[in-house]
C-alpha cells in the first residue's frame, strides 16, 4: 500500500481511479434511446470532452506527485 504523501498525490490518484474504474454505460443507457444515432453522437462527444478535462487535471499534477511515483514527470 502506498502512503498518501501530499494532497496533490491524493487528487492524482482519485482522478486516475475515476478514469480507470468508473463505468458510464448506465448514463449512456439513460440518455441514448435505441437506434438514436444523433443522441449517441452527442453522448460520445460529451464523454470525450469530459475525458479530456479529467485527463488534463491529471497531467497538471504529474510534476507535483512524489518523485518516486512511477507516473512522476518533471516540468
Amino acid at each position: 500500500m502506498e502512503r498518501a504523501k501530499t494532497v496533490t498525490h491524493v487528487e492524482y490518484e482519485i482522478i486516475r481511479h475515476i478514469m480507470d474504474v468508473i463505468d458510464i454505460s448506465d448514463v449512456k443507457a439513460s440518455l441514448v434511446p435505441p437506434n438514436d444515432s444523433v443522441a449517441a453522437k452527442r453522448f460520445d462527444d460529451g464523454a470525450k470532452n469530459v475525458s479530456n478535462l479529467i485527463s488534463n487535471l491529471s497531467k497538471r499534477r504529474l510534476h507535483k506527485i512524489p518523485k518516486e511515483h512511477p507516473h512522476y514527470k518533471s516540468l
